[in-house]
């Protein structure tokens, strides 16, 4: 198998850059208490070309529409409309969203309708999780799905047509209570914890806004001191959340998807001597240690610097490919590449030095 064939099958994604990167603080953290909430509703589109639903709930909520309108229709008798469709809907609420704003809403089909196009949303009160209404949507939807049939039973369908949009479709009746004016401190969650992340934040805010500002709590959250009148933190949350913090390297990790073939090597992935043999391939992982002498009168010292050497071995082709110096992942994924191994092989190989203790990374299989 050629070098574009085994490309093609694996991808491996390798991060092996040494250098760290300041990043902003609204990048990596959020503030406590500052976050959108999801919105859920019932609702009923109405105006499709025969393209609704055919089932009792959806014919139960039109009489139930309808009685609420002063429409009777005698028992047992149905409208048999196919133009109508049940329908969930749900929004999220931004952060700080007030009584007026508008927020858009997705509308999607729970029984068998086969097409919302041209429909529109009848008023559909939007409740969070408390069972509060916070929203109230209604609208024209803009389907991207198409569905067509003929007489003959052949059909088409691009997209998903069983669900649609509706742009600034819910208007906000209710603000939630954020806690955001509240106290003489402000807390930032760390989107991925690391003690070292936290710590390079808290220096980094001592730094700019004087020492004893910051303090860390735990591995994800800092708590600032912060001005207690709602204006002045507004303002000192936007010099916060652009104060630039050196995030702390992340653990070493070996991500393998078994499905696609896709093997991603993180930064600090580490391999000891080892050999392994796989098949008709060995993979040999030693290390040597060179003594380098100073010159005469220099005023130097002996240094001692290691030398490791990565052999790749194919009984069947007897291909050798030798490495001089230094060892890591990426040495082995090029040498098995060479010797046009199928991807499996090298999932192999990482099994195995993980067993043996050689690999020091946590291997996660997907």
């Amino acid at each position: 198998m050629g070098t574009h064939k085994w490309m093609g099958l694996l991808v491996v994604l390798m991060l092996w850059s040494s250098y760290s990167y300041a990043e902003r603080i609204k990048d990596i953290a959020n503030v406590g208490g500052v976050r959108a909430n999801h919105l859920v509703g019932y609702g009923l589109v109405v105006g499709l070309t025969g393209s609704g639903d055919k089932t009792p709930f959806a014919e139960q909520s039109l009489l139930s529409m309808l009685n609420k309108f002063g429409i009777h229709m005698p028992p047992g008798v149905k409208t048999k409309s196919k133009n109508i469709a049940a329908v969930a809907v749900h929004a999220e609420l931004p952060a700080f969203a007030k009584p007026g704003q508008k927020i858009d809403v997705t509308v999607s089909s729970l029984g068998n309708a086969k097409s919302l196009r041209g429909g529109t949303l009848l008023l559909t009160p939007l409740k969070g999780v408390d069972g509060n209404v916070y929203a109230i949507g209604q609208g024209n939807l803009v389907v991207g799905g198409l569905d067509a049939s003929g007489a003959d039973g052949s059909r088409i369908t691009i997209n998903v047509p069983s669900v649609g949009r509706i742009p600034n479709g819910a208007m906000v009746e209710r603000t939630v209570n954020t806690g955001f004016e509240l106290g003489n401190t402000i807390r930032l969650n760390l989107k991925t914890s690391d003690f070292t992340t936290a710590t390079n934040m808290v220096n980094a805010i001592n730094g700019v806004l004087g020492k004893g500002t910051a303090s860390a709590l735990d591995a994800n959250t800092v708590e600032v001191m912060a001005p207690r009148l709602p204006n002045q933190r507004v303002s000192f949350l936007s010099i916060l959340e652009n104060i630039e913090v050196v995030s702390g390297e992340s653990a070493a990790k070996i991500i393998v998807n078994s499905r696609t073939g896709t093997v991603v090597i993180g930064q600090n992935v580490k391999v000891s001597p080892a050999a392994v043999t796989h098949g008709s391939l060995i993979v040999k992982i030693t290390e040597n240690v060179d003594v380098n002498q100073p010159n005469p009168f220099s005023g130097g010292t002996t240094a001692v610097t290691p030398n490791t050497v990565v052999d790749v071995e194919s009984n069947g082709d007897g291909h050798m490919f030798k490495f001089p110096k230094g060892v890591s992942l990426d040495d082995i994924v090029q040498a098995v590449n060479k010797v046009g191994a199928a991807p499996g092989d090298l999932v192999a190989i990482l099994e195995a030095l993980k067993q043996v203790g050689a690999l020091k990374a946590e291997l996660m299989i997907i």
